[in-house]
């Protein structure tokens, strides 16, 4: 495993890849999470050049393609998803990912679970003519499905049917919070493989109960001991997971630090459960 920058995840806004790249290097991550539209504009050569003056691997991108709205907007993404696949491949980058909204008002879940399969076979057919394997994120606290007609997918076992429905270059973004939120344990991760482990993001909770949580109210990793990111980190190791680790931890202190600040807070969390897991 690796650690992981994403500026836009800790609340830090960069002005392009660039900066980025240069704020990873200074801080001492291993990696970058970016956009795969800029990079695409920058041109594959330029990307390769960046992170090599940088000295910082391109970890993974966010899925370029909006599948939960309407069709008009999903095609145009899904036409324009070849040519994006092919900057991704030339960067030698196979990791994408996105969440999966865990409740809807018009669907049920076998209505639901079908669009979700719809439209994201074509999407992972494309990446995976490109060596591009895509994860999907649950979302996991009861407060995101509280007051919504249907449930949808918050959980791993139920993320495995949509999974299995869209087809085998499909995967896991596994988040803490989520795993957490979700009753989750170590059992539910040692029974993957390391190749359905496509991405990984870790965070903390605020001290309320489990099915209390708020999704957009978290903490750095390991700054309340709520979330037990040992087990989380030690399980995903002893699976033979070698991939990025970011954190996501939507905390407002964080957002309010000069990037500087909040990039070198970010690295020492991440520092310190690394070493706590048994991975540094």
């Amino acid at each position: 495993m690796f650690t992981s920058l994403s500026p836009g995840a800790i609340g830090v806004k960069v002005d392009g890849l660039q900066e980025g790249l240069a704020l990873a290097a200074k801080h001492g991550f291993s990696g970058y999470h970016f956009g795969i539209g800029e990079a695409a504009q920058l041109g594959a050569t330029r990307v390769l050049e960046l992170a090599g003056e940088a000295g910082v691997r391109l970890s993974a991108f966010g899925l370029p393609l909006d599948f939960r709205s309407d069709e008009a907007a999903f095609e145009q993404d899904l036409a324009a998803l070849p040519a994006l696949a092919q900057v991704a491949a030339d960067l030698d980058v196979g990791r994408t990912a996105t969440w999966i909204t865990p409740a809807s008002e018009e669907l049920n879940f076998a209505d639901n679970l079908a669009l979700h399969a719809r439209r994201l076979q074509p999407a992972v057919a494309i990446l995976a003519d490109q060596g591009i394997r895509l994860g999907l994120e649950y979302v996991g606290p009861k407060t995101s499905r509280d007051g919504k007609k249907h449930d949808f997918v918050h959980c791993m076992d139920q993320m495995s049917e949509l999974c299995g429905a869209v087809g085998d270059n499909c995967g896991y973004l596994l988040d803490a919070w989520h795993w957490y939120t979700a009753h989750e344990d170590a059992s539910h991760l040692q029974r993957l493989s390391p190749d359905q482990v496509v991405d990984v993001h870790v965070n903390d909770a605020p001290e309320r109960s489990v099915d209390e949580q708020i999704d957009n109210q978290r903490c750095l990793p390991g700054e309340t001991g709520v979330i037990d990111i040992s087990t989380f980190l030690g399980s995903l190791k002893q699976i033979g997971y070698d991939g990025p680790v970011m954190v996501e931890p939507f905390s407002q202190p964080l957002r309010e630090m000069a990037a500087d600040d909040a990039c070198a807070a970010t690295m020492t969390a991440l520092d310190r459960v690394f070493v706590e897991s048994g991975l540094a």
